[in-house]
C-alpha cells in the first residue's frame, strides 16, 4: 500500500501548526528551538511527499531532505549551546 500525498500534507500541516503555536505562545528558549526543529520537520515532510508524488524514480527531494536534516542538527547543537552558554553566564 502506498501512501497518498494527502497523508504527508496533512501531517506535515499538523506539525507545521503545532510548531507555530510552540513558537508564539513559548517563552522558553529550548521550546523554541524544538518548535522550530518541528518546523523544518514539515518542510521535510513535504519535500518527501511531493518527491515522491511528482516523480517516484528521482531522489531529489530525498537528498535535499537529508541536506536540511544535517543542517538543522548543526542549528540545534549550536542554538542549544548558546542557550547552555547563557545559562551559565547569567547565573555566576
Amino acid at each position: 500500500m502506498e501512501l497518498q500525498l494527502e497523508f504527508f500534507l496533512l501531517l506535515a500541516a499538523a506539525l507545521f501548526c503545532i510548531g507555530i503555536y510552540g513558537l508564539v505562545t513559548s517563552r522558553n528558549a529550548v521550546r523554541v528551538l524544538m518548535s522550530v526543529e518541528l518546523l523544518l520537520n514539515a518542510v521535510n515532510l513535504n519535500l518527501m511527499g511531493f518527491s515522491n508524488y511528482l516523480d517516484p524514480q528521482e531522489i531529489k527531494g530525498q537528498v535535499f531532505t537529508v541536506f536540511v536534516i544535517t543542517v538543522a542538527a548543526a542549528e540545534a547543537a549550536v542554538g542549544l549551546a548558546i542557550i547552555l552558554a547563557i545559562y551559565r553566564n547569567r547565573d555566576t
